[in-house]
């Protein structure tokens, strides 16, 4: 597949954590913007994401003409952030970046502060980007945190050339808390590839409820257990196995040891989304709060039958079925969720069907590959107002 809109680009992805949806959404969009005669780079932190990640990085570096390089990206403000925005500014030279796209909070402060360092004399930069996937947005400004998060995006706002948010309510939650856009602003749904479609069947022993996901508070993981426990308080023998790992997993181990439930739950830790799909038949995503999850759409994709919560673009994705998603934090709301959905296997076999062709129509990673290169070349015409176009 080739992009025949212009000349080949060079992008340059910077994010932190190679873990997760948005590690899902940078690989995937890489993969195709190279598939498509890009030459593509990236830049993550060093110390994170273990085995997993090294390999799915050692493996996308070989296809990626700017290769991937990792460097030191603490997950707080500190001093080497200094030493990363440094990195990223002169990796951005070194490849002629026409675009510099940030992932997440720390990825889109990096990739929008590196421009304000020196450059080579004649040597314009590229349009800056950001993606946040939630990050930042997730806080508010009422508490100190929020308050320093919130203050430097609305800083940044004013340097960036393009928006690309995952979901309309992304766009929205950034409007409410950051202000306009000034720059570019789309939304690009997150997409799956072709052969998530292929079903998968849970395996002998699967347990009647699925966790997967990152282990934190905002994640419900904790409202899951409360909800657990008052269906076996109505005397229902239910099963759970949890699959991830995160920063809350010994507060969660602790939860299910005091209510009980050490023989009913597992904690296996982390692993691929479709391996994990097979340990149960019920996937629940108790989250209270999401950008435009990946495992709700691999899991619709895979015709894994589905609880969620109302959150964030989760609704965009179930569409019309929108008002079966459960309120967040509610574990008795969760509970009869769960309970009707176990008691009505046909109506919830109805609804996995319908979700999985609404996935295959709307959110293709093909369709999400060719949008963002689509906005990068909007963002990067001249008279868009983008740093770029006053280049030349």
């Amino acid at each position: 597949m080739t992009d025949e809109s212009g000349a080949p680009l060079n992008i340059l992805h910077v994010l932190r954590a190679p873990v997760g949806g948005l590690f899902r959404h940078v690989t995937d969009l890489a993969r195709g913007q190279a598939a498509r005669g890009h030459r593509v780079g990236l830049i993550a932190d060093s110390s994170t994401g273990g085995s997993q990640a090294e390999a799915t990085l050692a493996a996308l570096a070989k296809e990626l003409a700017h290769g991937v390089i990792r460097v030191p990206m603490s997950r707080h403000i500190g001093i080497g952030d200094i030493f990363a925005v440094r990195h990223v500014s002169r990796r951005a030279q070194a490849v002629a970046a026409d675009v510099i796209h940030g992932h997440g909070a720390k990825g889109g402060a990096y990739a929008r502060l590196a421009p304000f360092l020196p450059s080579p004399a004649g040597k314009g930069w590229g349009i800056r980007v950001y993606t946040p996937h939630g990050g930042s947005l997730h806080y508010h400004w009422g508490s100190p945190t929020g308050l320093f998060y919130l203050s430097a995006e609305r800083a940044l706002n004013d340097h960036t050339d393009l928006f690309l948010f995952e979901s309309s309510f992304g766009r929205d939650v950034f409007k409410v808390k950051i202000g306009e856009p000034k720059g570019l602003a789309r939304v690009v749904y997150n997409g799956v590839t072709d052969d998530e479609f292929q079903p998968v069947v849970a395996r002998e022993g699967a347990t009647d409820l699925l966790f997967v996901g990152e282990l934190r508070l905002l994640k419900g993981v904790d409202v899951l257990i409360a909800a657990l426990k008052e269906l076996m308080q109505d005397g229902r023998n239910i099963s759970a196995t949890i699959v991830g790992d995160g920063p809350d997993r010994a507060q969660f181990v602790r939860a299910v040891a005091a209510q009980g439930l050490g023989d009913k739950v597992k904690l296996v830790g982390a692993k691929p989304a479709r391996q994990a799909f097979a340990l149960g038949r019920l996937l629940v995503v108790p989250s209270r709060a999401e950008s435009l999850p990946y495992v709700v759409l691999e899991a619709a994709a895979a015709g894994v039958p589905m609880i969620a919560t109302r959150v964030g673009g989760i609704p965009e994705i179930f569409g019309p079925d929108a008002g079966a998603l459960v309120p967040p934090g509610d574990p008795s709301a969760l509970a009869r969720a769960i309970g009707q959905a176990l008691q009505d296997r046909g109506a919830k076999h109805s609804a996995t069907l319908r979700l999985k062709a609404r996935i295959r129509a709307a959110f293709s990673a093909d369709a999400m590959t060719d949008a963002v290169i689509a906005a990068y070349r909007e963002a990067l015409a001249p008279g868009s107002g983008s740093v770029a176009a006053s280049v030349g």
